[in-house]
């Protein structure tokens, strides 16, 4: 009994640890941006799934493809396990923020998941192909994450965990990313939920995204040495 107070002691000192380091985080311009950006690529994809719902309604069809590999593989449903790694992925990146105090990178996941979530929105309605012939919808658990499941390419799924992975520093994070990467992409392509291509499209455009946040971005992640860069400084000569 006497271990209680403890406990409960140590649990109320880690959560104030953890509100004190958010306090600076929520007091810069940074995260709201990053905030909105999410939001933004959110409501981007919403508005695309319905313009390519209504346009359906119409009377329009979406086209379809050949695929190489789903023309091969046979059909299995099995669409809960993309949409629960997914959630999975993105528990595991807050456990490793939380784990690894890496509060100020923050405003950095958010903008970079907001950025590919509106660059996904502007191609689902640039390339609006239909979906591949055996797909039969989402699990009604999750729905794929969306109301109306119209637009493939690329990814979401894959290009989201693919980004995390990419942006999650600790190998074992990193590892436990990949294994949800992979039951993604596998039990996409069983599920015949995306084509081969968006699947692939959803790599590149994450490993694209990120080199691109990587190189232009970095101030986001509120590092004192991307905020206030230091100058080399040279004596002058005399």
């Amino acid at each position: 009994m006497s271990q209680d107070p403890k406990r409960k002691r140590k649990v109320i000192s880690s959560l104030s640890e953890i509100f004190n380091s958010f306090i600076p985080i929520l007091s810069s311009w940074y995260f709201y941006v990053g905030l909105i950006s999410l939001i933004a690529g959110m409501e981007l994809n919403f508005v695309s799934q319905s313009y390519l719902n209504n346009y359906v309604n119409e009377g329009r069809s979406l086209p379809g493809l050949s695929d190489l590999i789903l023309d091969n593989l046979p059909f299995y449903d099995v669409s809960l396990l993309y949409d629960l790694f997914s959630i999975i992925s993105v528990i595991v990146v807050v456990i490793y923020i939380i784990h690894k105090k890496d509060y100020k990178s923050i405003p950095f996941f958010l903008l970079m998941c907001g950025i590919i979530s509106i660059v996904r929105g502007i191609f689902i309605v640039l390339t609006p192909l239909g979906n591949p012939p055996l797909f039969t919808g989402s699990n009604t658990l999750f729905n794929g994450f969306s109301k109306y499941e119209f637009g493939v390419y690329p990814s979401g799924h894959v290009g989201n965990a693919f980004l995390l992975f990419l942006m999650v520093k600790n190998r074992w994070y990193k590892c436990i990313i990949l294994f949800c990467l992979l039951i993604i992409i596998i039990s996409l392509f069983l599920a015949h939920a995306h084509y081969s291509i968006d699947i692939l499209s959803g790599l590149f455009f994450a490993y694209a995204l990120n080199s691109f946040g990587e190189r232009h971005l970095k101030i986001f992640k509120l590092d004192r040495k991307y905020l206030f860069p230091v100058t080399d400084l040279k004596p002058p000569v005399t």
